[in-house]
């Protein structure tokens, strides 16, 4: 697994498997199955309503606890200190873990200066591997970034190849902070799987339409990847 190292040199896997969307019910089948073909980062979030899931697969797995990467996200109504101090515990116990490797603020709203106080805190008490945003545009990167003492180091936002944040990402190299992805494929959208461009440069260099939209030369697996109900990660 081809893996990228954050500003704090944490090594996090360049892919990873997302449970956005994907049943609670569901959750557990569908993470022991992307772990059985060879996913080690997991993405969920306090608003997915479904870190027990990925906790049961992940204490069924077998896999020792260092070889994956757990990434979760603190929703905007657990903003503000106190609150968030409060989910971040509540997380770790869901997920049934002594840390979580990758902790996010889920959205730019609300209190989110008091929330990342507390990402901030639980990462210097060891609970947190590493800290980042998401959905962060650049002027709330940049803002945050610089008033508080640790860096986000991560900010997941939509990209892919009809939306590549070019201008976005290079604040983020800016800032020392990596890009992740979440719906590196469009989610399906747009006629994605068909679009006649990249089908045809997929015709040209005999890759599918998946392959195209992955960066040059990444296949972690050796296939095209396996999304059996939710969304593919990509860190950049």
């Amino acid at each position: 697994m081809k893996t990228v190292k954050l500003s704090n040199g944490v090594e996090m896997p360049q892919i990873g498997y997302g449970v956005y969307q994907v049943d609670p019910a569901e959750c557990e089948r569908c993470v022991s199955d992307a772990l059985k073909v060879g996913y080690r980062m997991i993405d969920t979030a306090q608003a997915y309503h479904n870190e027990e899931g990925v906790g049961a697969a992940i204490a069924k797995s077998g896999i020792p606890r260092k070889e994956l990467f757990i990434v979760s996200k603190v929703w905007i109504s657990n903003y503000g200190y106190g609150k968030a101090k409060a989910s971040i515990d509540a997380s770790l116990h869901k997920l049934g873990t002594d840390y979580i490797d990758l902790m996010l603020l889920h959205q730019p709203f609300c209190d989110r200066y008091g929330a990342y106080r507390a990402l901030e805190e639980a990462y210097k008490e060891g609970k947190l591997r590493a800290i980042g945003v998401s959905n962060f545009y650049p002027d709330h990167l940049i803002d945050l970034a610089n008033n508080v003492e640790i860096p986000p180091m991560v900010n997941q936002v939509e990209t892919h190849v009809f939306d590549q944040q070019i201008d976005a990402q290079k604040y983020m190299e800016e800032l020392g902070c990596r890009i992740m992805s979440w719906g590196p494929l469009a989610e399906g959208r747009n006629n994605f799987f068909t679009n006649p461009v990249l089908e045809a440069i997929g015709k040209k260099y005999g890759k599918s339409v998946a392959q195209v939209e992955k960066p040059q030369g990444f296949d972690p697996f050796g296939h095209p990847g396996f999304d059996p109900a939710g969304k593919i990660i990509l860190t950049l």
